[in-house]
């Protein structure tokens, strides 16, 4: 089995430092502020005096409130890092507005790398800082009795069911090809509605759903006893045909969203848990896919970075703040998953950049990261945008490359041994050993999973249909809730 080799990428440029103005940027418009580049991060010049006066004779956590030019911003005064004391009146997170909300995994229990499900630990012990110890937005589904289901987390309007032919049965014969599906939603008239379009897969992924059970290897025919990654109450779901030759995991959801740097289309499988980079032909024919169409919120997945000039990223979109470095400086040869996640709170213990409350980011977010018009290929670099650094690879093919990041969202499975691995995603080529040879196969930016523990040799030529490759020892990137935005 190749073994993966960690290496180091320089360091993208540090702007210069905007952790004042940041903070108010949104809701006070600056007048010294430029341009911004293609991540809305230019420069800025330093807050306004109303927003320093409001806290002069307070406090830290003290209640303020200034005038702006867009009206009273009521807020509390914090005191950003690395500034000399002086307190800032930020306004309240209350009134921060996101256009990209990250909507919460809905996973609710803890595992071991073992599998087992374990109460969930305290800081410090083994095993804590999983998923399902930060609550994010919660899931919350509109139906509106029309066919169609409104998101009020994203504010997108959904279609409830890929019933596409309108038998009332779903079935391969509602899957269409790609530019089938993007014709189909162009054309679909559904609740007086018109402007239904095929999701991008950042828009697609927020339906996924991670209370559900991964069913590959299961070889019944009976799937109600099986748990789907999107929930039913709302959205009609179907595993695979198997009366026409498909398998039981066979329930890709297209989406808009091509491989750059190849000729596949990512999609989402509700049955599964993954994203995967599907050939458009197979077999020697046209590939088909489930189709869900989606209106509103045309914004949703794109993010709005600022560069904070300390180390670490804001994303306006998000309301999420990441550190801009990886694990690879502390973890060269990477980590598994409870070293991940010990790394994380480590982090803590050390106030790294200023925080004590960094975290493993959950699948969801992680994925919220991803920018799908770069790749190694292509870009020379990670899919992610350039104000990050990443840690360079060399993957199982020899090639320069970059990691797979862990989450911490455990990808359950069937099984008895239900919680054994951990999601991760593909910030470089997602390999796979296929006609004996390790190739790209479901792209960067695919959302797989590894083994939390084991030996990566155990697996010289991959794991399931297309050989993906097996690694356990993963990159690891830190996130936490950004209360600096306004």
């Amino acid at each position: 089995m190749p073994v993966t080799r960690f290496t180091r990428t320089s360091r993208i440029a540090q702007t210069s430092r905007i952790a004042l103005s940041l903070i108010i940027g949104a809701a006070v418009p600056l007048a010294s502020a430029q341009p911004g580049g293609d991540h809305g991060g230019g420069r800025r010049g330093p807050p306004p005096q109303e927003a320093l006066d409001a806290c002069a004779d307070l406090s830290e956590q003290d209640s303020c409130q200034f005038s702006s030019p867009r009206g009273r911003v009521e807020g509390t005064c914090v005191l950003p890092p690395r500034e000399d004391g002086i307190l800032i009146c930020a306004p309240d997170r209350a009134t921060q507005r996101t256009t990209y909300p990250s909507v919460d995994t809905g996973q609710s229990a803890c595992y071991a790398d073992s599998g087992a499900e374990i109460a969930c630990t305290a800081t410090g012990r083994a095993f804590s800082g999983q998923d399902a110890q930060h609550q994010g937005k919660t899931p919350s589904f509109a139906d509106n009795g029309d066919g169609t289901i409104t998101d009020r987390v994203t504010g997108l309007m959904w279609q409830r069911s890929p019933d596409t032919n309108g038998d009332g049965v779903l079935n391969l014969g509602d899957e269409l090809g790609y530019e089938q599906a993007l014709s189909y939603c162009e054309d679909l008239s559904l609740a007086e509605h018109s402007d239904w379009r095929l999701p991008d897969i950042k828009t697609l992924y927020s339906l996924i759903d991670f209370s559900g059970r991964d069913p590959s290897g299961y070889e019944e025919t009976d799937t109600s006893g099986l748990i789907p990654f999107i929930d039913t109450t709302y959205f009609d779901f179907a595993y695979g045909d198997t009366h026409a030759g498909e398998r039981i995991i066979d329930a890709q959801y297209a989406s808009s969203t091509l491989y750059i740097a190849g000729d596949l289309l990512f999609g989402v499988n509700f049955a599964d848990g993954r994203i995967k980079g599907y050939g458009l032909t197979m077999f020697g024919q046209e590939k088909t896919f489930s189709v869900l169409c989606v209106r509103g919120n045309e914004a949703y997945g794109d993010n709005d970075f600022v560069d904070n000039g300390d180390g670490t990223i804001s994303d306006r979109a998000t309301g999420l703040m990441w550190a801009r470095d990886d694990s690879g400086v502390d973890a060269p040869d990477g980590l598994n998953w409870e070293q991940a996640l010990a790394w994380a709170e480590s982090r803590n213990a050390a106030r790294y950049l200023g925080y004590s409350d960094w975290r493993l980011p959950n699948v969801k977010e992680l994925q919220g990261l991803v920018d799908y018009e770069r790749s190694p290929d292509t870009t020379g670099s990670a899919a992610i945008d350039p104000l990050f650094s990443a840690t360079g690879i060399t993957n199982e093919a020899g090639q320069a490359d970059f990691p797979f990041y862990w989450s911490s969202t455990t990808h359950a499975n069937w099984t008895e041994n239900l919680g054994s691995a951990g999601a991760y995603v593909a910030f470089g080529r997602a390999m796979g050993f296929m006609g004996g040879a390790w190739v790209d196969v479901h792209g960067a930016g695919a959302q797989r999973s590894d083994p939390k523990a084991g030996d990566p040799a155990s697996y010289p030529n991959g794991r399931g249909p297309q050989g993906d490759a097996i690694r356990i020892y993963n990159a690891a990137r830190l996130v936490r809730d950004d209360r600096r935005l306004p």
